[in-house]
């Protein structure tokens, strides 16, 4: 798909599948490199990578190893595989710790962090709240006092993560408490992948999965990444556009996920205060960061968080992330 009204420009808009962003580039035939790129489902939604190379089998090799990382990160956290780290620990860690591996502590650790720097808007520990609203599947709000008795709970504080004969563990010590990193993960694995791909000696590439996106180096004409962030009322219209390079960006909005009912949007990020789809002024907020776990967690973070204190918030947290677009 071509899209040209930005702002003139010699590049073209080449729309990387159906996520919230589009990214410019042109082909680079005086160095002879390729647009080389690579689709494929994971984590629950469609990761799309491009890399610039002179050698296509190269880039198709170093794309595999870079997916590779896609796919075993989601394996370790999805909560919906009953044996990832997630699963485990939700099925057994109100018992007993589940020891888990390295990554996951420390993708659960950074969560924790979010939470209580953000006062609990960020809460990694939502799996039932999530699950009882369930917006892809449900028409109407659920029952009122179901979702009364999970507000205000400050759930994040029942997660704890030590160790256990040398390998870390989760527990979590309320039953209602069950790990939810759908906010945080996918951001990870991006970053991951984008390392991955540095290992092959990448040096310009996009990882583009679902809202989160990062850029490594410039693009293949020499200039930064520019990236074009979809307009929620319209998808086939740019918003506005974001230069990257080594930065990522995430966004996070109501548009994708949700039903309508009675006169309002019914949405899949939850506010932990009410334990029911958060009242926002916006229905997408953007945050650019130095990486992309980082941005994800921002983006989640701000969408929940009153506008006038969500700056100051992020201005406090490492990584770099600021608001970029908020509408």
């Amino acid at each position: 798909m071509v899209h040209r009204e930005m702002r003139p420009s010699r590049r073209d808009m080449l729309a990387l599948g159906i996520g919230a962003f589009v990214v410019a580039a042109v082909p680079m035939a005086r160095e002879r490199r390729r647009l080389v790129r690579r689709s494929v489902p994971v984590m629950g939604t469609l990761a799309e990578l491009v890399v610039v190379h002179r050698d296509e089998g190269y880039a198709h090799r170093a794309l595999d190893a870079a997916v590779a990382e896609l796919v075993r990160v989601d394996r370790l956290m999805s909560r919906f595989k009953s044996d990832s780290d997630v699963g485990r620990v939700n099925r057994l860690a109100s018992r007993d710790g589940v020891a888990v591996s390295p990554e996951t502590a420390d993708v659960v650790r950074a969560a924790l962090a979010w939470a209580a720097a953000t006062d609990g808007a960020f809460d990694p520990s939502l799996a039932r709240v999530t699950e009882l609203w369930d917006v892809a599947h449900r028409h109407e709000p659920p029952r009122e006092q179901v979702v009364r008795r999970l507000a205000h709970r400050r759930l994040y504080r029942a997660v704890d993560v030590d160790n256990r004969g040398g390998r870390p563990a989760v527990r979590l010590a309320d039953h209602d408490a069950q790990l939810d990193l759908g906010g945080i993960a996918k951001g990870y694995g991006v970053d991951r992948a984008v390392e991955a791909l540095r290992d092959w000696g990448i040096t310009q590439a996009i990882v583009n999965v679902g809202g989160d996106l990062a850029a490594l180096g410039r693009s293949e004409d020499g200039d930064p990444w520019r990236v074009g962030i979809r307009a929620p009322e319209d998808p086939s219209r740019l918003a506005t556009h974001v230069d990257l390079e080594d930065a990522a960006i995430a966004t996070s909005g109501d548009y994708l996920q949700y039903f309508d009912y009675g006169g309002r949007r019914y949405h899949h990020l939850m506010d932990p205060e009410s334990a029911a789809p958060a009242l926002a002024r916006f229905h997408s907020v953007t945050v650019r960061a130095d990486d992309c776990m980082t941005a994800d967690a921002a983006a989640t973070a701000a969408f929940v968080l009153r506008p006038e204190i969500a700056p100051q918030i992020l201005k406090s947290r490492g990584g770099r992330p600021r608001l970029v677009h908020m509408i």
